[in-house]
């Protein structure tokens, strides 16, 4: 058995890889097609041909495959078994150069484990790293495995004080069992989706088919994530620009929120790398 399997049986983390292949099962061309244009806008880039790019907690492997649509030589890797196997079988449907796709099983919090991968040109932790248990550990090597002059982006849990410790006792409920799961879904799947009915009347558009228009992602399957999403940390949008800028990046694009979700920030390292690596 592996941690993440253990983990996962007593109620630690949330089954990530078996949601991601419950998504997997209503991928087809057009949310491809709008992965790799959501990805175009984060990065600010029309192509990543010749560019190394590191998918850190890949998940279901729809944005490692959207940078490999977009020329990148792509490795991913995550913690959960079930994710790596995601992963291998969109290389296996939809890559056409395999051999410009590595996949791997390993963990954000190993120095060793980054250091063996090496540097490269984008780093991509996508709602991944508050998910560790140790997100600032995360955090700094993630940004250790960017080369100078390189892109890191990532997309952090908003800290919301007393609401975001309720939303821990949530998860920790939904990872219980069989029984706080379906309690959870009971109580708060209606909530969202009356919230989602709400937003899209004010707004005038449908926010179930534009959630999917966004990142080409599931809402539903969203949904389930953010229930169960344990391990479970949260931080400040300062906290996180200041954090990387004391390690030599600068915010090249950031959109914070106030409410629930996460923070989105792209940074770019420094030409010249100051920051030492640290396990």
């Amino acid at each position: 058995m592996t941690v993440a399997q253990a983990e996962i049986d007593s109620g630690q983390r949330f089954s990530f890889g078996k949601n991601w292949a419950s998504f997997l099962k209503t991928l087809d061309a057009d949310r491809i097609d709008i992965a790799v244009a959501s990805l175009r806008e984060l990065l600010g880039v029309d192509s990543l041909q010749g560019r190394t790019f590191l998918d850190i907690g890949c998940g279901s492997g729809l944005f490692s495959l959207a940078a490999r649509r977009l020329g990148a030589r792509v490795t991913s890797f995550d913690f959960d078994a079930d994710s790596v196997d995601c992963a291998q079988q969109l290389r296996a449907r939809f890559d056409p150069a395999p051999e410009n796709w590595t996949i791997q099983q390993g963990s954000a919090l190993s120095f060793e484990f980054f250091q063996q991968l090496g540097k490269f040109d984008v780093v991509y932790a996508w709602g991944v790293l508050h998910h560790t248990g140790q997100m600032w550990q995360a955090l700094n090597l993630a940004g250790q495995a960017v080369r100078p002059g390189g892109l890191l982006a990532i997309a952090i849990y908003h800290d919301q004080g007393w609401r975001s410790r309720a939303w821990l006792r949530v998860k920790q409920i939904y990872c219980s069992g069989p029984l706080g799961r379906w309690l959870m879904k009971a109580v708060f799947y209606p909530w969202f989706a009356l919230r989602a009915g709400l937003v899209s009347l004010i707004r005038g558009q449908n926010e179930f088919t534009g959630y999917r228009r966004r990142r080409g992602m599931s809402i539903t399957h969203d949904w389930a994530d953010w229930l169960g999403g344990l391990p479970y940390e949260v931080a400040s949008y300062q906290q996180l620009i200041d954090f990387f800028e004391a390690r030599g990046f600068s915010l090249r694009r950031g959109r914070p929120t106030r409410r629930l979700g996460c923070h989105e920030l792209t940074f770019q390292a420094a030409t010249h790398s100051t920051h030492e690596p640290t396990g």
